[in-house]
């Protein structure tokens, strides 16, 4: 299927006023891929008529939300960017004992770093007197994350001891996958939200991982999604960001203390 220029910039508009992200007019190829089996099992035989109905015309709430999710960058495996852990896994060992312990994944797609902090959190501190919270702007990506049901090759940066005592290896038909154990399960939860919008009641958290998110939008976004997610951060807690991404001259208040790790004073 082809996509009209009118119908591309239509898309741009939607997806940037739901989820404050411009798409840049390089990503047609991606939006034609992820849009024309949405438009055929809607019926139309066309994505410039499935533009016109769905993102200009009707309103259809439901078939929005499909838009953005196909259109939500989801890649992502367990343990992705080890320095954070590695420095998460010092902190742990030096914090004081007996205090509970909140950890939110800011873009938490299909769960496997909220999965991945909670398999760390569990071998320090055992499966209690800790929460982890992920949340995300696809709701599907909200729903596969609460199924807790992977290809095992997004395992591979996970430690063995890690797989065999956190995770369930697949058989039969499932064959070549593994889930999340439900022990493990029971401390993570996850909730539908935009970071460019009033975020559900969620609750303070100890240490935010923000990582790959920033580099999708402008400064004056950054600046807001920085301000909104930090405010949540309790004092002495930390902000983890992708290493591709720089708070510099964001003037938000937070201290760089690693490469990509900055300190809420």
């Amino acid at each position: 299927m082809r996509l009209s220029e009118p119908a591309f910039d239509a898309v741009v508009d939607m997806f940037h006023r739901v989820s404050g992200i411009r798409l840049a007019p390089s990503k047609r190829q991606l939006v034609i891929g992820r849009l024309q089996k949405l438009a055929t099992e809607k019926g139309y035989a066309s994505l410039d008529d499935y533009v016109a109905g769905v993102v200009r015309g009707s309103g259809d709430r439901e078939e929005l939300i499909k838009v953005v999710d196909r259109l939500t960058t989801n890649e992502t495996y367990f343990f992705r960017e080890p320095q954070h852990f590695d420095f998460l896994s010092e902190w742990l060992g030096s914090r004081p004992a007996g205090r509970n312990l909140r950890i939110w994944s800011a873009a938490s797609s299909s769960g496997e770093e909220a999965y991945s902090i909670a398999m760390l959190l569990a071998d320090h501190l055992g499966l209690q007197g800790w929460e982890v919270v992920g949340t995300d702007l696809s709701t599907a990506m909200v729903d596969a994350a609460r199924r807790a049901l992977y290809p095992l090759e997004r395992a591979r940066q996970m430690p063995k001891d890690y797989l065999r005592r956190f995770c369930l290896k697949g058989q039969g038909p499932y064959e070549g996958q593994l889930l999340v154990s439900r022990a493990l399960r029971e401390h993570v939860r996850f909730l539908s939200g935009n970071l460019m919008q009033p975020l559900p009641e969620i609750g303070q958290f100890d240490v935010v991982f923000l990582r790959n998110v920033l580099i999708y939008f402008d400064p004056p976004a950054k600046r807001e999604i920085v301000q909104r997610v930090s405010a949540l951060i309790k004092p002495g807690g930390y902000l983890f960001t992708g290493h591709s991404e720089s708070l510099s001259n964001l003037q938000v208040g937070l201290t760089a203390v690693r490469p990509a790790i900055y300190a809420r004073a």
